[in-house]
């Protein structure tokens, strides 16, 4: 593209600058010789008519003009034959005087007009270049005629030298404006190849190409615009890349948590279908193998909310925050207890709009988990209230806290800070995954804020309501 733009630009100038040329010279040219067909069809008609003039007056002294008109015509070929005017006198078509520096023939091609009528032509003979102007003297010597010659061989040679240094000219300045053209475009289609290098670059995999961006016209946008689609592009990727590594790390974590459970199982199966046991020993096998089969439930429980969550509907009602603190605080009332852990609420606002038993699920799963957190003594609080304008609900414990890395992985599925009292809970890792799609579907935003040994702080932030 570049290219076609540099030869059709290029062509277009020389076109039209050679053609400027031209026409002025043309122009010129023509001007200055109008100017001279004028001055020599004035200076025939004056030489003739004084001609005339000279012949009458002889011819009123009693003298025949025949025989003084040679003399009479002599101060007229000397005079102008020092400008480079050439003179001849003929009568009746028979030359009489003459001073012209050409074949006579040639100077007799242009026909003798009919009086008060001149005839004004162009003569070339040995490389010279002659205006002639034919007429006959005016009345009562019509017989006699005046051709009058202009050499205008030095206004055609002035004419050609200054064509060619014009055209000599031209063909400099347009070797410049070729160089400078050259540097123009490239100069302007640079952000085109910077654009088709960063393409290439993007095909390769190089998803962290941009472009510089200078001047403020529509190539510096276009090149915002391609840096703006690079970023998305990365941003797409890396969300990719994310996804796939957490789908990953899932199906990893899936499969560990699998094992386990079924591996008791199948365990405790073949010793009480190999082994002689007693009853006793049947029941604690059998235990064992329900207490697996009761966590395998609870995965495949978990899952299925999680499913259900991002692929269904919520119907969002009228939540009233007084008895959704309430219920949360009764469901863990005997867990709190057992734990000797307090468990308080409080709230500013009465009423948010959401889903009743899913907003219940993830409080008791995030006060379930401050309970957990909690040594004797400990104490949990929830707490409804407005921060920054915005309607926020916390859920906050004084327990054993967690460090900057666990922040980073809770709310990943199968993810446990502390895995060895969460199996032994009968935790699957799936509860704080299950409240962040909730928080999620909610319009809401579910963080965390935590230190050791001082406790941690979970906060659902309502941005749309």
């Amino acid at each position: 593209m570049k290219l076609k733009t540099y030869f059709l630009t290029l062509l277009l100038f020389l076109l039209f600058f050679n053609g400027s040329i031209l026409l002025i010279s043309c122009v010129n040219l023509n001007s200055n010789l109008g100017s001279i067909r004028e001055r020599c069809l004035g200076e025939q008609h004056f030489i003739a008519t004084a001609l005339a003039q000279d012949l009458n007056a002889v011819e009123n002294r009693g003298t025949a003009t025949d025989s003084v008109v040679g003399t009479l015509f002599q101060p007229y070929m000397d005079y102008y034959g020092k400008q480079h005017v050439f003179l001849k006198l003929s009568k009746e078509g028979h030359p009489l005087y003459s001073n012209m520096p050409l074949n006579e023939s040639l100077s007799d091609q242009a026909p003798i007009p009919q009086a008060d009528k001149r005839v004004l032509s162009t003569v070339k003979w040995k490389d010279k270049e002659y205006i002639s102007v034919v007429g006959r003297l005016p009345a009562p010597y019509t017989a006699y005629a005046l051709t009058y010659l202009y050499d205008i061989s030095e206004t055609m040679h002035s004419w050609n030298q200054v064509t060619r240094i014009l055209y000599s000219s031209g063909i400099t300045i347009s070797l410049l404006l070729a160089v400078c053209l050259l540097l123009l475009l490239n100069h302007i289609f640079r952000p085109l190849r910077q654009i088709s290098l960063a393409s290439q670059n993007i095909a390769q995999g190089k998803y962290d190409n941009r472009i510089v961006v200078s001047g403020r016209d529509e190539l510096a946008e276009m090149a915002k615009s391609f840096n703006h689609m690079a970023e998305e592009i990365q941003n797409h990727i890396s969300q990719l890349a994310r996804q796939a590594e957490q789908k990953q790390y899932f199906i990893d974590n899936f499969a560990h948590e699998m094992r386990t459970p079924l591996t008791t199982i199948y365990g405790y199966a073949e010793y009480i279908q190999k082994i002689a046991l007693t009853e006793e020993e049947k029941l604690s096998a059998a235990g064992y193998i329900m207490s697996e089969s009761r966590r395998l439930q609870n995965i495949a429980y978990r899952l299925l909310d999680l499913a259900t969550l991002r692929n269904g509907e919520i119907t969002f009602t009228t939540v009233n925050i007084p008895e959704l603190l309430r219920g949360t605080a009764q469901d863990l009332q005997q867990k709190a207890a057992e734990k000797q852990v307090k468990l308080k609420y409080d709230y500013e606002y009465e009423s948010l709009t959401g889903d009743f038993e899913l907003l219940k699920s993830l409080l008791v799963n995030l006060a379930d988990n401050g309970i957990k957190a909690c040594c004797s003594g400990g104490s949990v609080q929830i707490s409804a209230i407005y921060e920054a304008g915005q309607k926020v609900i916390t859920v906050k414990d004084n327990g054993q806290g967690m460090t900057e890395e666990q922040l980073c992985h809770i709310t990943e599925a199968f993810y446990r800070v502390d895995k060895a009292r969460s199996r032994a809970g009968g935790g699957a890792g799936l509860g704080l995954s299950l409240g962040k799609e909730i928080a999620a579907r909610h319009g809401a935003e579910l963080s965390f804020s935590s230190q050791l040994n001082k406790g941690t702080t979970a906060k659902i932030s309502f941005t749309t309501q």
